[in-house]
């Protein structure tokens, strides 16, 4: 039967069921448990087979009663959640309802009745039935507009409790004691209109990089791109450097520009663990210390350099003033991944840009249709849940578990049962996963490095294929190439003026709570949101 389905997984919100001819039991803890029961005739009684489905507690016991004028935020989250249970609760009876009314339809027009009963005392219990499924279908229908709006109130306030972002309260609001469900509603809608919907300010051109952005671990190249002979010449946070290897074998990473003439040191050599600039032949160590100049006598002079290390197959820097810290966050895939592919590209837009658009899986059904979302199906309502931290939780009803990781790092897990295709409600149902690293390095206000690192829990031979690294850089290309267009637009429409985060919804949880991390650092704040120690 459709309608017991539709509200079945809506959970609409109807009204009690007001035939004489249905019993109810009271449960034994004080509420009302829904039991599926009809009367025969003789006055027996018979239980439905699928009467359990509808034994729920009545939950208007546990509803919170609130002291005071004014319902905080927290207390009216909790009442909008007791809604949904309500909702879901008389649901369920009217539902039973309505079950209960076709079972009594099927037993009037049983073959067998007609021994007992007349034509006329059929066509009116016939005629009372029918009239008493038209108004339980009629309710059935006004209360989805009810759950919707229910629906929406919750994650509104998960919004303005997730994000801070609800106002001071006022302190002349209505009078309010002990709300029931019928009373609810109104409480949700003064706390709504005392706590408009605030809209982050992301518009203009890009200011300059706060200096404690800088004081973070970045990392700048994949190990394996960085050999003895060879140097990686880099752009960070609008400064030139370049990376190489000393000696010792260890990476270094030293200013790209030379004291002598200020020429590019990247367009010269690597020579026994220093770099020659191509112009007079000076040479430099990883510690930036000019250690041989041709021609002339050797002056004790030095160049910038930055702290550099080497850690799980990455290259990293540390670009601020301040002491770097002990330890380098792992980017390492879970256990049981291989690593199938590094790729390093340059981008035209600014990193904060490129992360909204990484930490955001909600477009992926409009925006990636020919790529490796062909085919998804546009649910009715995205979420983005954060059980475990601030900055990391999972998609529904995508299985995808996604983590931003500061200062500039989204990984992500993406269950697929089979290659190349979506299943599943979430990645542990899903046999096999696609796990994935993204390093969005702030080149300079409109331009970022990306490095992207992606691992397979199956098929370990695929990387041993011939050009195998061509084809995933293709498909990368083309993935980013579906992003750049609409970032790129958003860029120059940001730059003049455009505010990029006018109206967050739901599914942009994790990006808010991003651009709240930022704007935190950007103002120079003491204590950062959602790190450890908060």
């Amino acid at each position: 039967m459709t309608i017991v389905a539709a509200a079945a997984a809506l959970s609409l919100p109807i009204s009690l069921c007001r035939s004489s001819k249905l019993n109810t039991k009271k449960g034994v803890r004080g509420g009302y448990r829904v039991v599926a029961v009809f009367r025969e005739e003789g006055g027996l009684e018979k239980k439905s087979t699928w009467g359990q489905l509808f034994d729920v507690e009545d939950p208007r016991s546990k509803v919170p009663q609130c002291k005071g004028k004014f319902l905080d935020v927290n207390q009216a989250l909790e009442v909008a959640r007791y809604d949904i249970q309500y909702c879901d609760w008389r649901a369920r009876q009217d539902v039973l309802t309505i079950m209960l009314l076709h079972e009594k339809v099927v037993e009037v027009l049983n073959p067998l009745a007609r021994e007992y009963k007349s034509i006329g005392t059929m066509k009116k219990e016939l005629a009372e039935l029918q009239g008493e499924l038209a108004q339980a279908h009629k309710q059935v229908h006004m209360s989805e507009a009810r759950v919707a709006t229910a629906l929406d109130k919750l994650a509104y306030m998960e919004e303005l409790v997730n994000d801070r972002l609800l106002q001071d309260r006022s302190t002349t609001a209505s009078d309010q004691t002990s709300p029931s469900p019928s009373t609810s509603t109104q409480s949700l809608e003064v706390v709504q209109r005392r706590s408009p919907r605030k809209s982050l300010n992301v518009s203009g051109p890009v200011k300059p990089y706060h200096p404690r952005l800088k004081n973070f671990w970045y990392p700048v190249a994949f190990s394996n791109d960085l050999k003895e002979d060879t140097m990686i010449p880099i752009e960070c946070f609008e400064e030139p450097w370049v990376v190489f290897r000393g000696k010792d074998g260890k990476p270094g990473c030293i200013q790209n520009t030379c004291a002598h003439r200020a020429c590019p040191l990247h367009l010269g050599s690597v020579n026994e663990g220093r770099i020659q600039c191509p112009y007079h032949g000076w040479e430099y160590s990883t510690d930036g210390k000019c250690e041989k100049m041709p021609s002339t006598r050797l002056l004790n002079l030095k160049i910038k350099s930055l702290p550099c290390f080497e850690q799980e197959g990455m290259i990293w820097i540390w670009p601020g003033n301040d002491p770097p810290t002990a330890t380098i966050p792992s980017l390492e895939p879970p256990p049981g991944f291989q690593i199938h592919a590094e790729i390093v590209m340059e981008l035209p837009v600014e990193h904060g840009l490129l992360l909204d658009n990484l930490l955001d899986l909600a477009h992926a059904p409009f925006t990636h249709t020919s790529t490796f979302a062909k085919g998804w199906s546009v649910p009715s309502f995205v979420k983005f849940l954060t059980p475990a931290s601030g900055l990391q939780g999972y998609w529904d009803p995508y299985p995808i578990d996604m983590e931003f990781r500061p200062p500039c790092m989204v990984l992500s897990t993406i269950g697929i049962s089979k290659p190349g295709k979506l299943e599943g409600q979430s990645t542990k149902q899903c046999a096999t996963h696609l796990h994935q690293l993204h390093v969005c390095l702030p080149s300079s206000r409109q331009k970022t490095r990306l490095l992207y690192r992606m691992s397979l829990d199956f098929a370990p031979l695929l990387k041993y294929v011939p050009f195998v690294q061509y084809l995933w850089r293709y498909f990368a290309k083309q993935v980013l190439n579906e992003d750049l267009r609409l970032v790129v637009g958003q860029q120059e429409r940001m730059l003049n003026g455009a505010n990029i985060w006018n109206w967050p919804v739901s599914y942009d949880k994790l990006g808010v709570r991003y651009r709240l991390w930022r704007d935190a650092v950007d103002r120079g704040a003491k204590q950062l949101p959602y790190s450890e120690s908060t």
